[in-house]
């Protein structure tokens, strides 16, 4: 490939729609647009088509179709680009050990491909977004699955929204352990369970692989469950663009067939 492709990626996720312009290793100009509030989104993507040197594609990865059709849609009008989806337009970027892949989320795959991509060795990829996902990829590169809860914001709106007395609160790093309130108590009772599912499902994956994996940590509530991962005795890196890493290099590899 004398010309590595710039690829406009994007990553429609429960919530919102992640867009960056990839060019191989180098990420720039990460952008977030909530699903409830598209009004801006033809501009975002002029913008950072402009800025794209050609060739140039745009590539995403969804879990949300009417969120991927908002997407296709303001593509379609301001660039007039076809969006390559992976796993309908793209193969699914990664090999697997699941009996029926394609039925994964493929924001899951483009993170562990980005993760394995860079490590090169078995990982743990933790994505706190809307959802929690946690999963595993093997030291030959194949994902083998992992765990789904619920996202910390998903939590807290939960508890405001099925209880009497419990109210919604904003999530902050927990700087207590005894929460002396009820904010720091569901502040706390979120973020800390969070934690432990990470530690807990990691020490699990460790026994399968025979190893302790790489750590790497994504999403936006990410922040709240380790706020330095260069001292945490868990959590080796935090890597805020990961699926959308994974996104491009979903597109590269089918350069390379």
């Amino acid at each position: 490939m004398d010309t590595i492709p710039s690829v406009l990626a994007c990553d429609v996720g429960n919530s919102a729609i992640h867009l960056a312009r990839v060019n191989g290793e180098d990420v720039a100009g990460s952008t977030t647009m909530h699903l409830t509030d598209l009004d801006g989104l033809t501009n975002v993507l002029r913008a950072l088509w402009e800025q794209m040197p050609a060739p140039k594609k745009v590539v995403a990865a969804s879990v949300n179709g009417q969120g991927l059709k908002a997407l296709e849609a303001a593509v379609g009008e301001t660039l007039k680009e076809p969006v390559l989806a992976i796993g309908r337009d793209l193969p699914l970027p990664i090999e697997t050990d699941l009996p029926s892949p394609e039925s994964i989320g493929v924001d899951r795959l483009c993170g562990a491909v980005a993760a394995f991509d860079h490590f090169g060795v078995a990982c743990v990829i933790a994505d706190f977004g809307t959802a929690i996902t946690i999963d595993c990829v093997n030291d030959d590169g194949v994902f083998l699955g992992g765990a789904i809860m619920p996202g910390l914001q998903m939590g807290a709106n939960s508890l405001a929204m099925q209880t009497a007395q419990l109210f919604k609160v904003e999530l902050t790093e927990p700087k207590w352990v005894f929460g002396k309130d009820t904010r720091q108590a569901i502040v706390g009772g979120l973020v800390f369970a969070a934690r432990g599912a990470l530690r807990e499902l990691a020490e699990a994956y460790a026994t399968e692989l025979g190893h302790w994996p790489v750590v790497i940590i994504t999403g936006g509530d990410a922040k709240f469950v380790c706020q330095d991962p260069g001292a945490s005795e868990l959590v080796q890196c935090q890597v805020d663009d990961l699926v959308l890493r994974g996104v491009a290099i979903a597109y590269y590899k089918t350069l390379l067939k």
